[in-house]
């Protein structure tokens, strides 16, 4: 009798310890299936492409290259088009001039 309450137990531990393992295993694949880390742009050869026609190269390539760091993001085109980049076009200086070239 004492046998089978220990068989019994040990039983419903060992399926108590399967259903967590396998819950854990849901919840894991569920959080990574929709989160990609988004690709990193090559900002150096970005902000060369943005700042190719600039009077003031490597002062545009500074602040393109600190706008790309934060945003992830340069517009194309060598001026304008800056709300292709949102968070490019939203940075400002303390001056609350726009930072970004």
């Amino acid at each position: 009798m004492a046998i089978s309450k220990v068989l019994i137990a040990s039983l419903l531990v060992s399926l108590l310890l399967i259903q967590l393992v396998y819950a854990d295993q849901l919840v894991t694949s569920a959080s990574n299936k929709g989160t990609t880390a988004p690709m990193k742009i090559d900002c150096g050869g970005a902000c060369a492409a943005r700042c190719r026609l600039s009077s003031r190269p490597n002062l545009c390539k500074r602040a393109c290259g600190t706008c790309c760091s934060r945003c992830n993001c340069v517009p194309p085109g060598t001026a304008g088009n800056q709300e292709m980049c949102p968070c490019y076009a939203s940075l400002t200086t303390h001056g609350g001039r726009r930072k970004c070239p």
